[in-house]
């Protein structure tokens, strides 16, 4: 155990050569305690986010944190939004969403009946802004959107549609930029301090509890989105989600990943060609 209350404000972990051993103590504590498994997620990831919990909590050390997470389900769940929290907006990148209307949008139309699945979606900025673009292109009536994650703080927040009133500008712009139809307005009310979403993009959303690393398949999906997520994951922990995104996918179902990152060298590489490499946007090829 290491006392911490003198350490570098910078990184209060440097200088420990046992530390990163006490943060795998945490991760398997973590695991057999509460269920959820971080111990694939990248290293640099989970330090630098138990650093920042030390330096909040009070606490001078990874042992007492994982005392304190064990005697705490409060502070339990406060560590797995740390691990979890994302940094999302709508329309975040807006050429992945003129993509999606130039080249996805063409492919899903060949679908009486669409289901996506939107894999680890955080506070939901992204899968309102799929809802506006996929009513805009005149599918979202015969589509059903399944967006899921495993912290159940971010799913209550996406559920509400209700975002502070400061990041819509930004959220404009970036909707201006995706190959807009509308004006952003139309899908807003603001009240106060904040913006509320239109009623018409929740009917088809359906928000729901998953893990990626613990749970199975979750729907027959025509496409995949998951993005930015998977850049905190081991190589052996992304294999084993795009295990599940593959069985998950229907023959010809359409994968699209953040913009960091990529098939290349995952065991599924070869049973997807790309709809966009730019925009890690692949298509699953039909099994013969």
């Amino acid at each position: 155990m290491h006392d911490l209350s003198t350490e570098d404000e910078q990184d209060p972990l440097a200088t420990h050569q046992d530390a990163d051993l006490e943060i795998e103590l945490l991760m398997e504590a973590l695991f057999r305690k509460y269920g959820y498994d971080f111990r694939g997620y990248s290293k640099a990831h989970i330090r630098r986010r138990v650093t920042q919990r030390l330096r909040t909590s009070g606490l001078n050390t990874v042992s007492q944190m994982q005392d304190k997470m064990l005697h705490s389900p409060t502070f339990a769940e406060a560590l797995l939004n740390d691990f979890s929290i994302g940094v999302t907006e709508m329309f975040r990148d807006p050429p992945f969403y003129q993509q999606i209307r130039q080249k996805v949008i063409p492919l899903l139309k060949t679908w009486p009946h669409i289901k996506i699945w939107h894999a680890g979606c955080s506070t939901g900025e992204e899968v309102y802004s799929m809802a506006i673009l996929l009513k805009e292109e005149g599918l979202y009536d015969r589509t059903q959107i399944y967006a899921t994650d495993f912290n159940q703080h971010a799913l209550n927040v996406a559920r509400e549609g209700i975002y502070a009133s400061n990041k819509i500008k930004k959220y404009s712009q970036n909707y201006s930029a995706s190959g807009a139809r509308a004006t952003f307005g139309d899908y807003i009310h603001t009240q106060y301090d904040a913006a509320i979403l239109s009623n018409s993009l929740q009917k088809n959303i359906v928000w729901a509890h998953h893990n990626l690393v613990t749970d199975s398949d979750f729907t027959e999906a025509h496409m995949v989105v998951c993005r930015n997520v998977l850049i905190y994951f081991s190589k052996e922990l992304q294999n084993k989600v795009h295990q599940l995104f593959f069985n998950s996918l229907v023959n010809g179902g359409i994968l699209c990943l953040g913009n960091k990152e990529s098939l290349q060298f995952t065991d599924h590489a070869s049973h997807y060609t790309h709809v966009d490499k730019k925009q890690r946007m692949y298509k699953k090829i039909y099994a013969e």
